[in-house]
């Protein structure tokens, strides 16, 4: 069974204005809450494409209430770990194309629920994936991760880790079973994607340093992927920015709903669906509806890098 777990969810509220400006009423359109946590999304894009997947989180209040009903409505089974203060609200604003995020640091996990979230991880013996997605909230050191990831090498489960943290250049040591970076994380490992030479190097470095396979995302700019053996590079569409919000993690799990069923081959088919499903969302309020993922395929292409 595929599990995910974000330590820091959120409910997104997005909306349009026509003007930002001081000091006066600012009008609002096409509002739109949506229920959030980037390995929360990418259990939603995994259940669009036919994967199932349950979900963990840390969740408190009305908020953390919606996004647990959220959840299991689109048949998302949640195991939730309750804490005292409401879970955070992100806003989203867009301004005649161009985006303005608001991003809430989170509720406070004591100790106490620390302790009850790694007890129930290491509970589902069913467990073959865990992806560990997203911030860590107020409360929870980064040696957090540590005692997650030694669970998981105990009980022979596959991690797939995509944060931003800085402590994630230390958890290669565990050999990780995929990483996903964008092209400004790659600055924690002291890495560099500015030129496919440098993105190349990058991949080799940090699969020498313990992940054994890395997808690399740069937005508007392609991914490439690496898996110790060839490096592949996607280009991607063109499309009007919505929000950025929840376009990685939805591209990390089009690519792992392929990649995934077909025994980690098929690599070229995972990368276009990602990188459609990225663009697709991209233009949507949360992840929308995913209807224009076929046509975009049809406009990328994938290579396999050489001689670099």
């Amino acid at each position: 069974m595929f599990y995910t777990f974000t330590p820091n969810p959120a409910v997104d509220m997005n909306f349009n204005v026509k003007s930002m400006r001081a000091g006066t009423v600012n009008r609002t359109s096409d509002l739109c809450y949506t229920p959030n946590g980037k390995a929360l999304n990418v259990s939603f894009v995994l259940k669009h494409f036919g994967v199932a997947s349950m979900t963990f989180g840390f969740y408190g209040g009305f908020t953390g209430k919606y996004i647990v009903d959220q959840a299991n409505a689109r048949g998302v089974p949640v195991f939730p770990v309750w804490v005292d203060e409401p879970t955070r609200i992100n806003i989203f604003v867009n301004n005649k194309g161009k985006e303005y995020k608001m991003v809430g640091e989170g509720s406070y996990v004591d100790r106490k629920a620390q302790l009850e979230m790694l007890k129930m991880i290491e509970s589902k013996r069913d467990m073959e994936y865990l992806c560990v997605s997203g911030s860590l909230p107020k409360g929870i050191s980064p040696t957090f991760y540590d005692e997650i990831l030694l669970v998981c090498e105990k009980n022979k489960v596959k991690v797939i880790l995509d944060s931003s943290n800085s402590k994630i250049n230390c958890l290669l040591k565990y050999r990780p079973f995929l990483i996903k970076p964008n092209d400004e994380e790659l600055k924690l490992f002291g890495l560099s994607a500015k030129t496919e030479k440098l993105a190349a190097e990058s991949l080799r470095e940090l699969y020498r340093r313990g992940a054994r396979n890395i997808l690399l995302t740069m937005g508007d700019k392609g991914a490439y992927f690496y898996n110790g053996e060839k490096i592949y590079y996607s280009n991607t569409v063109p499309v009007r920015l919505v929000s950025s919000a929840c376009a990685g993690d939805a591209a990390l799990a089009a690519f792992l709903s392929v990649w995934i069923r077909n025994d980690y081959g098929h690599i070229k088919q995972a990368m276009k669906i990602s990188a459609a499903v990225g663009a697709n969302v991209a233009e949507s309020n949360g992840i929308g509806d995913l209807a224009n993922v076929e046509k975009y395929e049809a406009g990328i292409t994938v290579r396999e890098v050489k001689n670099v």
